[in-house]
């Protein structure tokens, strides 16, 4: 690391857990993220300021005017530009010394597996049940940890899913695809705007826990937030054997 980086990151390096072997770990660190909307805008906030060294932004959807209550990576004038575009340009802006890749696309099938393939870690910020679900078996199916949020109303939740782990949950273990969801959309139930904060500012947390292999990660865990209260349930997942993307009869 050079004098400037060890200046930018000197909050991080001051801290025993973290250190300059762990602020390198994060240096060399590729995040995928999926979805430049609410959760996703402070999740990539955090990650660019920390210095994660590549972040790639996958959204296919355009800043609205509805957005910017609760998007905080978009401003006013970004309204009618692509998500990602306009992320891209924030994060520049913030960390001018990582590489930010805009791509704005809805990324799915082979794809899809191509960008998890090619990350370290993936943070799911997306708004639909299809999305995680192809995100997730993904992730499985490349070893790549998976922290995943998501937030409605005034509802939040957060787990962290690490196929790394043969004992670790996938999320189609806490919601098997086979059954059926209610699809329940922000534009439809409207959305708290800083419940979406707390949610992706904890998935930035997660991640760059899992990237320096620090702490204890939410693997295993669901943290459910009422933000009407701001009370916390955590709730204990197990692996399901059957699960059809993660038990023993699905892998090869």
């Amino acid at each position: 690391m050079n004098d400037q980086q060890l200046l930018r990151y000197s909050r991080h390096i001051l801290l025993d857990q973290i250190g300059i072997e762990g602020q390198q770990k994060i240096t060399e660190a590729r995040a995928l993220i999926i979805g430049a909307g609410g959760l996703g805008s402070p999740a990539a906030l955090y990650l660019a300021s920390a210095g994660v060294g590549h972040i790639t932004l996958v959204d296919n959807d355009s800043v609205d005017l509805t957005n910017l209550q609760r998007q905080i990576m978009h401003t006013t004038a970004a309204v009618g530009m692509a998500k990602v575009s306009s992320g891209k340009h924030t994060l520049e802006a913030i960390n001018p010394e990582i590489a930010i890749i805009a791509l704005q696309e809805r990324a799915a099938d082979a794809r899809l597996e191509e960008l998890v393939s090619q990350a370290s870690i993936v943070l799911d910020c997306c708004d639909n049940f299809a999305t995680r679900h192809a995100v997730n078996a993904a992730c499985v199916k490349f070893g790549i940890p998976l922290v995943s949020g998501a937030a409605i109303s005034f509802d939040g939740q957060i787990s962290v899913f690490d196929s790394r782990d043969a004992a670790s949950p996938c999320y189609a273990c806490l919601f098997p695809p086979d059954q059926p969801f209610e699809e329940v959309l922000c534009s439809s139930m409207g959305v708290f705007s800083p419940l979406v904060g707390i949610i992706g500012s904890m998935q930035a947390a997660e991640a760059l826990k899992v990237i320096m292999g620090i702490g204890q990660a939410l693997s295993g865990r669901l943290l459910l937030l009422d933000a009407l209260r701001m009370d916390w349930t955590s709730i204990g997942i197990s692996k399901n054997q059957q699960c059809l993307v993660c038990g023993q009869q699905h892998q090869n």
